[in-house]
């Protein structure tokens, strides 16, 4: 990335599993009540939704979690521009600010209103004082006075006080100036999807996570996926609201449900005339939400692979199991790494991944992170040629060219070092950084270009050879990375780097490189790329014409 925060136009090869949820569209739509987090978004009390749950049955309580009860009304036109803090876990933690301010601002309004109540609360036990007392006598002319005094003047001022709208007043002036630093709608849907992901990917028990508790439920096994220190529970009203980012045809029928529950529930009713009509005015809705679409060849069976190894949280096959499994000092015969090291274990043979324990440090990393994090955007796949953002990659990413700063330099002399091969430019691109978000993930993809139109060609580099990915932060649950056709997945160890060819000494692709990102379950996960290309590597890396090298 330049220094003045302009993309780099070369983008990820965006070759997703084309149809991976299909086999879940039926499955989708319980997805639109699944438990998840909203953010609070307003100041006023419990909602219908809260109140109407109170009192209901076990079964009733559960139906009122999973139905979606209402389409936001309004127009969520201008708010793209802040519309992506769910992708990147850094810009959530922003949000804090604004809120802190808002904060703030309420504790303003609340003191000004009990000193406001305190008088009120003076004058009504001092007018109940005298209605309490029979002997008070009207015919007192200071008593009469002040009766019509109070009539006249004083319960007017209550009634119509300048107090109250001054406080008020006060309150969404201030909100006004840090509106537009607040998330947008669109990032309420994105983090209500994100819980939906995670439920779905990691099938976690929908009470449970309405409970603050992360756990898996198969059958009479119950798994901790996580345990928190402090437990946050979510309302009703909460559950609702990542029900709406669902789809409607499911909400419909939610909704319906409830209604057996609760036959009485008005905003209930509300929501089916809603929904059908929503459903009558356009019925290819039904069809496209019954569908995720993805481009390119679709690999439903690769759906159960990618999730059960993601459930692994990076479970892979012990050395002892597999004596070609090693760990060894690693120095490639480099001058560079002789009097340090790398240490080097063999995750896998074919295809060839291998780990580099301790490949940076802690203080490397983390100023990798902020060299990236102002350059942050939303990341981006390739779709012939164009770039587009996905809901199958949600982060956020920064291009670092190596004159930002002189540990980039370094970085790049060790990468070439211990991977023997050419990694400046052309032959290699600018270092990627990137933050993953909410439920981030990144679906089985391809790194090099499987396409020959594929942005990756105007380097005039040829194909992505191989991919070098340090990660600079650790993970408390999930975001492991996992190789689909291969078979196995490899947990987020912080300062380490993942290493792997791309293509075959022949040229070709090796299809046994799908991977995917599995969604970062707990944690703020950082990682770096460095995607090396196959030119100025012929005598590094030299071809063969044997398809199976």
């Amino acid at each position: 990335m330049e220094r003045d925060g302009r993309r780099q136009s070369k983008g990820g090869e965006g070759r997703p599993e084309a149809g991976l949820r299909g086999r879940r569209a039926a499955g989708r739509g319980r997805e639109a009540g699944r438990a998840g987090a909203a953010r609070v978004r307003g100041l006023a009390g419990p909602s219908e939704g809260t109140r109407a749950s109170a009192g209901m049955g076990p079964a009733a309580r559960l139906a009122a979690l999973l139905a979606v009860l209402a389409l936001r009304a309004g127009d969520p036109t201008g708010a793209a521009a802040r519309g992506d803090t769910f992708s990147a876990l850094t810009s959530v933690a922003r949000a804090l600010a604004p809120e802190r301010r808002l904060l703030g601002l309420l504790r303003r309004y609340l003191r000004g209103e009990e000193a406001r109540l305190r008088d009120l609360t003076r004058f009504y036990d001092k007018v109940l004082s005298l209605h309490e007392d029979s002997a008070t006598p009207v015919s007192n002319p200071l008593l009469a006075f002040t009766l019509i005094k109070r009539l006249q003047s004083d319960w007017r001022n209550v009634v119509h006080s300048l107090e109250a709208s001054e406080n008020i007043r006060a309150l969404k002036d201030g909100y006004e100036k840090v509106e537009q630093d607040l998330p947008a709608f669109e990032d309420l849907e994105g983090a209500a999807r994100a819980l939906m992901r995670l439920q779905d990917v990691y099938m976690l028990n929908v009470k449970g996570l309405a409970r603050g508790v992360f756990q898996r439920v198969t059958g009479s096994a119950v798994t901790d996926l996580y345990s928190p220190r402090r437990l946050f529970s979510l309302t009703a009203d909460d559950c609702f609201q990542v029900g709406k980012a669902g789809n409607v045809s499911c909400a419909l029928s939610l909704s319906r449900e409830f209604l057996l529950y609760s036959p009485d529930n008005k905003r209930m009713s509300r929501n089916v005339l809603k929904y059908e009509k929503l459903l009558a005015e356009s019925p290819t809705r039904v069809v496209s939400e019954a569908v995720i679409q993805r481009p390119n060849v679709p690999h439903l069976q690769t759906r159960d692979t990618y999730e059960g190894l993601c459930q692994t949280l990076g479970s892979q096959p012990t050395h002892y199991q597999i004596p070609s499994l090693y760990c060894s000092y690693e120095t490639n015969s480099s001058p560079y790494l002789l009097l340090q090291p790398i240490r080097k274990e063999v995750i896998h043979l074919e295809p060839y991944v291998v780990l580099y324990h301790d490949f940076v440090n802690d203080l490397e990393a983390q100023k990798i992170r902020g060299l990236a994090e102002p350059w942050l955007q939303r990341s981006v796949v390739a779709s012939g040629e164009k770039q587009l953002p996905v809901e199958y990659r949600i982060s956020k990413s920064a291009w670092l060219k190596d004159t930002v700063d002189p540990l980039l330099v370094t970085l790049d002399h060790r990468i070439g070092a211990l991977t023997g091969l050419d990694v400046q430019p052309p032959y290699a691109e600018y270092l990627q950084v990137v933050n993953y978000g909410i439920g981030g993930h990144y679906e089985p993809h391809f790194d090099h270009a499987t396409s020959p139109t594929s942005p990756l060609y105007r380097m005039k580099s040829g194909n992505r050879v191989a991919t070098f990915m340090i990660y600079l932060s650790s993970v408390e649950a999930g975001g492991a990375t996992a190789f689909i056709y291969a078979n196995f997945s490899v947990p987020v160890v912080k300062n380490a780097a993942l290493f792997w060819w791309n293509l075959h000494r022949s040229g070709e692709g090796d299809g046994d490189t799908l991977h995917a990102g599995c969604p970062v379950l707990v944690g703020d996960k950082w990682v770096a790329n460095k995607w090396i290309h196959e030119y100025g590597q012929e005598f590094r890396r030299p071809c063969s014409s044997s398809p199976e090298d």
